[in-house]
């Protein structure tokens, strides 16, 4: 179980680690170009993606389990769920300290300016309760509804897909392939949910003619 948590820590960390670096190589001067030709578009870009794709791997750890069987990776889902705030929180970080150079001033005209900036910033905004509530004590307090506040994750992902879909000017296949992923692992939860469904209404059936 240690070996498991400092492994998900390493591999989740590993990206922003990189990132740093070639922060680090443009402001020291060693590779001006290390981020590219507009390098907060790239820091921002980089800390959404990791944001989108630890939520898609969040997502993907229960329909692997159904049909793996294999339940190791359920106990790493709320640590990723957590690195997943952790990125989009330095994503929207950035966003202020580096686009509107600090002026908070401007936070809510872009909000409402913007439409890929308000499903983005709605995103970050329901995912800071889930963050939250994260710990076993807030299970323990929130009892069956820490299940239901939870599945707000489906629309954080559905918003954060859509969010990079309108930031894409030209090239869309890969916010198509993360909105494909997504479909896929929604899509999967709702035919599990219409089968228990099925299965309940036929043993309701039989219980019914066995009377």
């Amino acid at each position: 179980m240690i070996v498991g948590k400092v492994l998900v820590h390493l591999l989740c960390l590993a990206p922003l680690a990189w990132l740093g670096w070639r922060v680090w190589q443009v402001l020291g001067g060693a590779n001006v170009d290390a981020l590219g030709a507009e390098p907060v578009v790239a820091i921002e870009h980089e800390l959404g993606i990791g944001a989108l794709r630890l939520l898609l791997i969040t997502l993907a750890i229960t329909p692997l389990r159904q049909i793996s069987g294999w339940t190791t990776p359920v106990r790493f889902r709320r640590m990723l769920g957590l690195y997943a705030f952790v990125y989009a929180s330095l994503h929207f970080a950035v966003w202020l300290a580096l686009d509107l150079v600090g002026d908070l001033s401007q936070v809510a005209t872009e909000i409402a300016r913007r439409p890929f900036i308000t499903v983005g910033f709605l995103a970050w905004l329901l995912l800071v309760p889930l963050a939250v509530t994260s710990t076993k004590g807030w299970m323990r307090r929130l009892g069956r509804n820490w299940g239901r506040l939870h599945k707000a994750i489906y629309a954080i992902a559905a918003l954060a897909v859509l969010h990079f879909w309108w930031i894409v000017k030209s090239d869309w296949r890969e916010p198509a392939l993360y909105a494909g992923i997504l479909a896929l692992l929604l899509g999967w939860r709702v035919w599990k949910a219409l089968e228990r469904r099925r299965v309940t209404a036929a043993g309701a059936r039989r219980a019914q003619h066995g009377r």
